[in-house]
């Protein structure tokens, strides 16, 4: 085990239901996450095309994973160096409904890791799985970057333990966690909360990026093993990068080893 660190960085903005647009933004920032030193970094989810209610057009502008989103993520990835997670409307068999994914890119502009939303947004009022297609439960793609394991879920998830405590199972040291977390009565105090419980009843890292208001409630985050939040962001566009390590993990797991101490185990349910 070495010191090393690795700077992670979350990237907060809306997306708009211009996908032009929004590649645009993306490669901004990931540009502006580079020059702060950032290894990794995290967009939210929806980050290819959103636009508020959910409806049709979703699926009119989904896109498959060799589309355009994709090829600008992978071209912002080979210009800077980096490795980006971000939310694609993906384009499915069905005719009216898409796939709530999230890809990740390497360096070298390689698709590393594809998850699809499995807990649907049916709650508060909304119907996401009437549009969305749940993805299929299987087994966690994890991607290195400089030997930190990196594990995906997205939004809804979060208020499902098992999912991260899966990755966790799996080797996961950091949940990137793209998100569209809709504003609401005690939401934001829910999404902080989550993001917290997740890091601490888990000891590892969490990097969080939501949009930013007046639909999601922004204050995008970066969660040690401790539950601490070590780099966030208000409501605004922007990016924020802190330096996460394997030795705190290991250090947070010798004081606590709740992973090693629980007498029971995640199993999928039909």
């Amino acid at each position: 085990m070495t010191a090393a660190t690795v700077a992670v960085a979350v990237a907060q903005f809306t997306p708009r239901d211009d996908k032009a647009h929004n590649r645009e933004v993306v490669a901004g920032l990931v540009a502006v996450a580079a020059e702060r030193g950032a290894r990794l970094v995290v967009f939210p989810e929806y980050s290819s095309y959103f636009t508020d209610p959910l409806g049709p057009s979703f699926a009119h502008n989904a896109e498959t994973l060799d589309g355009e989103f994709v090829d600008a993520l992978a071209g912002a990835a080979r210009d800077h160096g980096v490795h980006v997670v971000a939310g694609l409307v993906e384009r499915t068999d069905e005719r009216h409904r898409f796939a709530n994914t999230l890809v990740a890119v390497s360096p070298s502009g390689d698709l590393v890791a594809v998850y699809r939303k499995q807990h649907l947004y049916d709650a508060f009022g909304s119907r996401e799985s009437d549009w969305v297609v749940a993805g299929e439960i299987v087994e966690p793609q994890l991607f290195e970057v400089d030997g930190l394991r990196v594990g995906l879920q997205t939004c809804y998830d979060l208020r499902f333990p098992e999912v991260t405590r899966l990755l966790a199972d799996a080797g996961a040291d950091l949940v990137a966690i793209p998100a569209e977390w809709v504003r609401g009565p005690l939401k934001e105090h829910h999404w902080s909360t989550l993001l917290q419980a997740r890091a601490i009843e888990n000891t590892l890292y969490v990097a969080a990026a939501d949009h930013t208001p007046p639909i999601g409630v922004g204050a995008s985050a970066i969660i040690d093993p401790m539950g601490v939040t070590i780099a966030g962001l208000a409501e605004t566009t922007g990016i924020a990068v802190a330096e996460v390590s394997r030795e705190r993990i290991e250090r947070v797991r010798e004081v606590n080893p709740a992973l090693a101490l629980r007498r029971y185990r995640v199993v999928p349910r039909d």
